[in-house]
């Protein structure tokens, strides 16, 4: 009832052991609270939380227009309503070094089990897209140094993401990664790969776990998660694909709505009353709302 039973702190240590085991994650994206539960109901290992769909639900293009606040506030509903650990997506950290290091601490307070901060110039662009440019390794350096500076329970991941394989190629991202690594990063999320051969090249360049971004309509092929588990993938992340799900049913609805003007035809496509009430334990609310409000008023 209520939020996640498991505290923030234990979430963050229990990913890191799963992370250290070497098995693949799989971290579908939710789009709200109600979404990430079920994403734990259906056994999956994780919740990632998009920028691109934090944008999105505000009717925002994913230029870097949210503000850490929005991040975060958006990041702690959803964190809390799961025990799975969630990932969120910082951008660039939303500003210079210090507020990187900022973000962090804002981000460990909202329960996130990790975050990762990208070396795109701002405004950023969805890294699928092209006209993509990122900063000089320097300053990438130094908004990764800054996060793990900043942190303070060693188990929240610094996973720093480059975008660099799209502008410069596949040799310029493994030397980007390697010099993230030095500074400080955990985990390396190699945005736009369009090979499993450049998630192995980028696995044996690196000690640490790696990212796949499985994102329709982008750079990458859709690998399964068995091809990016033999490669050496850690995680995987399908970052946008429940939110367009949602959105072209929701389409598909309000077509019928014009069309035929109800919706019977829709309704095996409904999550049903009862599967809702469910998810959002209506029947333990009401049980511990009736072992509270149990006085009568006199007249």
């Amino acid at each position: 009832m209520l939020y996640a039973q498991t505290p923030a702190h234990e979430k963050r240590r229990l990913f890191r052991e799963r992370l250290a085991s070497g098995e693949l994650l799989r971290f579908p994206g939710a789009f709200n609270p109600l979404s990430a539960r079920l994403i734990e109901r259906k056994g999956f290992d994780g919740v990632y939380i998009s920028g691109a769909v934090l944008s999105a639900d505000l009717g925002l293009p994913d230029i870097g227009l949210t503000t850490l606040t929005e991040v975060a506030g958006r990041a702690q509903q959803i964190a809390r309503m799961t025990e799975l650990p969630a990932i969120v997506d910082a951008d660039t950290g939303f500003g210079e070094p210090m507020n990187v290091a900022r973000t962090i601490q804002t981000l460990e307070d909202a329960g996130l089990a990790g975050a990762h901060i990208e070396d795109q110039i701002n405004p950023k662009r969805c890294g699928h897209l092209d006209g993509k440019a990122v900063v000089d390794e320097g300053t990438a350096v130094k908004r990764i140094r800054a996060a793990a500076d900043a942190r303070r329970d060693p188990n929240f991941l610094i996973m720093a993401r480059t975008d660099i394989r799209a502008v410069d190629g596949l040799d310029a991202a493994l030397d980007r990664a390697r010099a993230l690594v030095d500074a400080g990063a955990d985990a390396i999320f190699p945005e736009a790969m369009r090979t499993l051969e450049e998630f192995a090249a980028m696995r044996a360049a690196l000690d640490v776990p790696i990212l796949a971004n499985m994102t329709e309509f982008g750079k990458s092929d859709l690998f399964s998660s068995q091809q990016l588990a033999d490669v050496g993938v850690n995680i995987v992340i399908w970052p946008v694909s429940m939110l367009r799900i949602a959105m072209g049913a929701t389409e598909r609805a309000l077509d019928e709505l014009n069309d035929v003007g109800h919706l019977t035809g829709k309704l095996d496509e409904m999550q049903h009353r009862a599967d809702l009430y469910e998810l959002v334990d209506y029947e333990d609310y009401n049980r511990f709302d009736t072992s509270v409000f149990n006085f009568s008023v006199e007249r």
